[in-house]
């Protein structure tokens, strides 16, 4: 099996962290990754916030129901994207999170997508407008997702042949 194939079975959704620092190379190597994704008409209309500071972590995991476990993490990094700057921005930001999932993996590390775009905080108030408002980001840009970062607390095992569901496939032919 290749690298990549390997990379891609191992990605779990991982929503606990060990009590351990990440090292930069490997931020870095991970934010890389997520520029290196394609965007339509390579317009990169995303941005990246990188969050280590304890007490933003934990506002982080208040901005919608399901992330309290953002808290836990070393770091996280919120991507967001310039509408402005691209029709496709949305998708274009997707793959960019895509793209850092599947680095943090390559990384030995973990993470967990939690959706902001269209979210609402436990209060009720768009969880994009509260993290804006915490990171102080620009309103040009749209929050999409926040990846908490760190070493995996817990062993999931990877994918296997037995998750391929083929009735999903349609093939034309």
């Amino acid at each position: 099996m290749n690298k990549v194939a390997e990379v891609i079975r191992k990605r779990r959704s991982v929503r606990a962290y060990q009590d351990r620092p990440v090292e930069e190379e490997k931020i870095e190597a991970i934010l890389k990754a997520a520029q290196f994704a394609p965007s339509a008409n390579h317009k990169n209309p995303w941005r990246f916030w990188v969050v280590r500071n304890k007490e933003v972590l934990n506002q982080l995991s208040q901005a919608t129901p399901w992330g309290s476990f953002i808290a836990q993490a070393p770091l996280a990094i919120v991507v967001c994207a310039d509408e402005a700057l691209s029709r496709e921005w949305l998708e274009d930001a997707a793959i960019s999170g895509a793209h850092i999932y599947l680095e943090a993996v390559n990384q030995g590390l973990g993470t967990c997508w939690v959706q902001n775009r269209d979210s609402k905080t436990n209060r009720g108030e768009s969880s994009e407008a509260y993290i804006k408002n915490i990171l102080d980001i620009p309103d040009n840009f749209r929050v999409i997702a926040t990846f908490p970062i760190g070493y995996p607390a817990e062993k999931k095992p990877p994918h296997s042949d037995q998750d391929y569901e083929k009735d999903k496939v349609h093939f034309i032919e």
